[in-house]
């Protein structure tokens, strides 16, 4: 198994900073399997969506309403993704998940933290 724990959430005023940091424990192997981390965000009364994806190649993605702002990085040997928040608007705010996706040999794995709120709020 994977475990996946997320730090760098709080509370921020409208034009802040805040960075969040994902780091992926357990398994070695499972580990070494994963091609994919990344960031989803859920806000109270809405579906969770993406905000960023970046692939052990560092391919990146971004959900259109943070690109410019946001910026998805990852250190492979740390096995752990950041996520570089600028600018930071009240909409932003909402819980944080980390993700990973093990690609196995028959089937993925996806992984998820426990969420950490960002509250961006005057």
């Amino acid at each position: 198994q994977v475990q996946l724990v997320e730090s760098g959430g709080g509370l921020v005023q409208p034009g802040g900073s805040l960075r969040l940091s994902c780091a992926a424990s357990g398994s070695i192997f499972r580990i070494n399997r994963i091609n994919v981390m990344g960031w989803y965000r859920q806000a109270p009364g809405t579906q969770r969506e993406l905000v960023a994806s970046i692939t052990s190649g560092g391919n990146t993605n971004y959900a259109s309403s943070v690109k410019g702002r946001f910026t998805i990085s990852r250190d492979n040997a740390k096995n752990t993704v950041y996520l570089q928040m600028n600018s930071l608007k009240p909409e932003d705010t909402a819980v944080y998940y980390c993700n990973a996706n093990e690609r196995g040999t028959s089937r993925d794995y996806p992984y998820w933290g426990q969420g950490t709120q960002v509250t961006v709020s005057s």
